[in-house]
């Protein structure tokens, strides 16, 4: 009991954040700010947090043109891409749904792990019902037979479009990067920071200039940038190194619920059948895909391998 009091407070904080994130894009595109910028505000406050963290422990910029070429691409898997169709997606879906949809992340992350990670193991039977059932999972939250041709559809499958993209950065992010032996802080750094001057080269062409989007949107920027793409990297550090790297993944199955109460109780979002059934489902399916045996040890750094989401 001990044990959970310690961690619990952050495990708490971490899924909460995480899922307030859908909310938060939904007030800023709700006021007007254009999908990129939503997706530039988030790199720039996340990287002058973490980078204004690594400076405080006396870290510094890595030199390796190696690493920086793979921090890029990182970079647009896993942030500059995916925070831009989920804000596109959230023009055109709730929060509730965006939430939901984010949970097939893990999914994802195995089906590309299995294509281009040597090492990684073939699913057996057990993972692959998992894959199977995540898929009839989608298919329920997308309300298939009401037909593919409505905006909520489009939008939904933005989304869908983001959470693959996760899943290809985590499985690149793993072959390439996992043995590296920089810290996790220098290297959520280095990915966001990246992140942040390639959203800057695309924003401004793709919408213009920005503009002043009220208190609120502006608001739900600096706490989507500060905590959610910044605090969020190291409140998952600190909840590894004190937990576990299986109670810290154990954060997937907790966001969606976040995300469906803040989405319903502060935004007044409907909560479809079809989502609530489907989400559960595609928690299932990301259960039955999670490998039997987890280590027993508590490590020094959060595994490379995996980033916050959402």
């Amino acid at each position: 009991m001990v044990g959970v009091r310690r961690w619990l407070p952050g495990f708490t904080a971490l899924s909460a954040i995480w899922g307030a994130s859908f909310a938060l894009i939904k007030v800023a595109v709700d006021a007007g700010v254009p999908p990129v910028w939503v997706a530039l505000w988030r790199c720039l406050l996340g990287a002058a947090t973490l980078w204004a963290v690594l400076l405080l422990r006396g870290g510094r910029a890595p030199r390796d043109r190696a690493l920086w070429g793979h921090s890029a691409v990182v970079a647009l898997l896993l942030n500059v891409v995916p925070f831009t169709l989920f804000s596109f997606g959230e023009t055109r879906v709730s929060s509730v749904l965006a939430g939901v949809v984010n949970a097939t992340t893990p999914l994802f992350t195995l089906l590309f792990a299995v294509l281009v990670v040597p090492e990684e193991r073939r699913p057996d039977a057990r993972r692959l019902a998992g894959l199977g059932l995540g898929f009839v999972g989608v298919l329920t939250v997308l309300g298939v037979w009401r037909g593919l041709g409505s905006g909520v559809t489009v939008g939904a499958l933005a989304c869908l479009a983001a959470t693959c993209c996760y899943g290809a950065g985590f499985a690149y992010l793993r072959r390439f990067l996992s043995g590296r032996p920089e810290s996790v802080t220098t290297l959520s750094a280095l990915q966001i920071g990246c992140a942040a001057a390639e959203s800057a080269l695309i924003a401004p062409l793709v919408a213009g200039a920005p503009h002043w989007p009220g208190a609120a949107a502006a608001a739900a920027l600096l706490v989507l940038g500060a905590l959610g793409t910044g605090l969020a990297y190291l409140l998952n550090l600190a909840l590894v190194r004190s937990a576990g790297t299986t109670v810290a993944s154990a954060v997937t199955y907790v966001t969606p619920l976040w995300s469906t109460a803040l989405g319903a109780a502060l935004l007044a979002e409907p909560v479809g059948w079809n989502a609530l059934a489907g989400g559960a489902l595609v928690i299932a399916a990301v259960a039955l895909t999670r490998p039997r045996r987890a280590r027993a040890t508590v490590p020094t750094e959060a595994p490379r391998g995996r980033q916050p989401v959402g």
